[in-house]
C-alpha cells in the first residue's frame, strides 16, 4: 500500500536519508523545513503520515503534533515523532500530546518502514470510515469529533498474557489506572477473550513453549476482537518477529525492560485510538438512515453504493491510488426459489451476506447491488489483493453447504467479475459495465469462478 509521507526537520542530511529510505519503498516523499511550513502542507492537502523532527527552531515538534490533533481537519493523521536517544521523557511527552508514535535518532530502517507500514494501514481504515460517514451523513464527522474531544482514557479493561508471572504481575502494578486481568496460559487466550471486553492486550514474547504470534493471530480471527489492540512485549533479539507481527496486525510494541511511563503512555494511545474508533462506528451506524441499508442482508444498497463509489473513485483518481470493484452473483439463484420457496431463498441471501462479510478486509465495503447480485467496493487495492479478496470470498461460499432449513445443505456457488480503476477516464457507470462483462464471462466460462474484464 502506497502513502503520501511528509517529513519534517529542519536539517537537510536528516532529510534526504529518511526521504532516501521511503522513496525506495514507493512512497510518495514531501517535506517541509519548519513547524509552520508543516502545518501549511497538512492544511491545503492530503497528508497520509506525518514523520515528525522534535527539535525545530520557533516551533518544536510537540507543537507542531499538538496543533494538528487539535485541528478537526487533521487531527486523524498519524504523527510519528523523531526524538534524540538520549530523551526517552521527548518520546512520552509526544505520545501525551497525541502522537502515534515514535522513532529513535538514528533511525533504524526496521523500525522506520514497521511504523510507516503499521500507521498507513490505521490511516486507511480511518479514511474509509470517514469516508462512509459523509456519504451517509456529515453530521456524523461532526459528532464523532465531539466525541473525541469527551474520550478519556482512564479505566480500561487490559489483557497481559505471559507465562511470567512475577513479570506480568509488574506489568500489572504500571497499569494502576485501569481494570488488568494476567493469563499465564497462552494457550487458553481464544477462551479469555470470548465473552470479554477488553480494550488492549499486552502480549509477552518471551512465552515458554508457545508462539506469541500466533497468540497475536488467534485473537485477531476472533468477530468481537478482530480490531482489538495489541502491544508486544518484545527483547532486543526479537525485531524480525516483531516486524511479521506488525504485518499481521498486532498495533505497536514496547522495548523490554519495560519503562513505565512510556508503556503507560502507549496504553494511553491505543485505547484512546480504540474508543474513538467504537465511537465512530457507532456515530456511522446510528446516523445512517433506513433508506440506504437493506432490510434482508443488512449490507448497504445500491443506492449508497453508487454515491460512495463516485466519492471514492474521485478520491482514488486524484490521489494516483488503486481500486477494485467486485460485481457478485449467486449461480441459479432462480432454481432454489423455484424449488424451495421464496423463505429458504431468502435465508440463502442472508447466509451469503454473512460469509461475503466475513471475507472481505474491514476497508472493504459490500452492497446488495439487486436480487441475487451484490457489489463490493475495495480502496487501495490492486490486481494481486482483488484477486485474493475475491478468491477467498469464492471459496467460502462453495466450500461448505448453506444450511438454511432444507433436508440436506444446499451448494451454493457465486460467479464474480473484477475490475480495476485505471484511468481519469473512468466513471462509476464504466467500472460496473466493465465488472458486469467480466462477470458474464464468469457465469459463461462455467459459473463458480473469478474473473478480471480484459480492458
Amino acid at each position: 500500500m502506497t502513502a503520501r509521507v511528509l517529513i519534517v526537520d529542519d536539517i537537510p542530511t536528516n532529510v534526504r536519508l529518511l526521504e532516501a529510505r521511503l522513496t525506495a519503498e514507493y512512497y510518495e516523499v514531501v517535506t517541509a523545513s519548519s513547524g509552520p511550513q508543516a502545518l501549511e502542507i497538512c492544511n491545503n492537502s492530503d497528508v497520509d503520515i506525518v514523520l515528525l523532527d522534535v527539535m525545530m527552531p520557533d516551533m518544536d515538534g510537540f507543537e507542531v503534533c499538538r496543533r494538528l490533533k487539535s485541528n478537526p481537519k487533521t487531527h486523524h493523521v498519524p504523527v510519528l515523532m523523531i526524538t534524540a536517544l538520549d530523551q526517552p521523557s521527548d518520546r512520552v511527552k509526544g505520545l501525551e500530546v497525541g502522537a502515534d508514535d515514535f522513532l529513535t535518532k538514528p533511525v533504524d530502517d526496521m523500525q522506520l518502514m514497521a511504523r510507516v507500514k503499521s500507521l498507513v494501514r490505521l490511516k486507511s481504515l480511518t479514511d474509509e470510515l470517514r469516508a462512509r460517514a459523509l456519504t451517509g451523513q456529515q453530521i456524523a464527522i461532526e459528532d464523532a469529533m465531539r466525541v473525541m474531544d469527551q474520550i478519556t482514557t482512564t479505566g480500561g479493561s487490559i489483557l497481559i498474557i505471559d507465562t511470567d508471572a512475577r513479570h506480568a504481575e509488574r506489568i500489572k502494578g504500571y497499569l494502576g489506572d485501569h481494570r488488568v486481568d494476567v493469563l499465564t496460559q497462552p494457550a487458553d487466550a481464544v477462551f479469555q477473550v470470548t465473552g470479554a471486553q477488553y480494550e488492549l492486550a499486552l502480549v509477552s514474547m518471551a512465552l515458554d513453549d508457545f508462539d506469541p504470534l500466533r497468540v497475536c493471530s488467534q485473537i485477531r480471527t476472533l468477530e468481537h476482537t478482530r480490531t482489538l489492540p495489541i502491544i508486544l512485549m518484545a527483547d532486543e533479539g526479537d525485531k524480525p518477529r516483531v516486524v511479521r507481527a506488525l504485518d499481521l496486525g498486532v498495533n505497536d510494541f514496547i522495548s523490554r525492560p519495560v519503562e513505565r511511563n512510556e508503556l503507560a503512555a502507549r496504553v494511553r494511545t491505543q485505547i484512546r485510538r480504540q474508543r474513538y474508533a467504537l465511537e465512530l462506528r457507532q456515530s456511522v451506524s446510528n446516523t445512517m438512515a433506513l433508506a440506504v441499508t437493506d432490510d434482508m442482508t443488512g449490507l448497504y444498497n445500491r443506492r449508497y453504493f453508487d454515491r460512495h463509489l463516485g466519492v471514492m473513485l474521485g478520491k482514488a483518481q486524484s490521489q494516483e491510488r488503486d481500486m477494485a470493484v467486485m460485481l457478485l452473483d449467486i449461480d441459479h439463484f432462480k432454481s432454489v426459489n423455484d424449488t424451495h420457496g421464496h423463505d429458504i431463498g431468502d435465508a440463502v441471501l442472508k447466509e451469503f451476506s454473512l460469509r461475503l462479510k466475513r471475507n472481505i478486509r474491514g476497508v472493504d465495503l459490500a452492497c446488495r447491488f439487486g436480487g441475487e447480485e451484490f457489489v463490493v467496493l475495495m480502496p487501495d487495492t490492486d490486481f494481486r489483493q482483488a484477486e485474493a479478496v475475491a478468491e477467498r470470498v469464492r471459496e467460502a461460499v462453495a466450500d461448505r453447504g448453506f444450511e438454511v432449513g432444507t433436508a440436506r445443505p444446499l451448494t451454493v456457488t457465486v460467479s464474480v467479475g473484477v475490475t480495476l480503476q485505471e484511468s481519469l477516464a473512468d466513471t462509476p457507470e464504466t467500472l460496473i459495465k466493465r465488472a458486469d462483462v467480466a462477470l458474464y464471462r464468469a457465469k459463461r466460462e462455467g459459473r463458480n469462478r473469478v474473473v478480471f474484464d480484459a480492458a
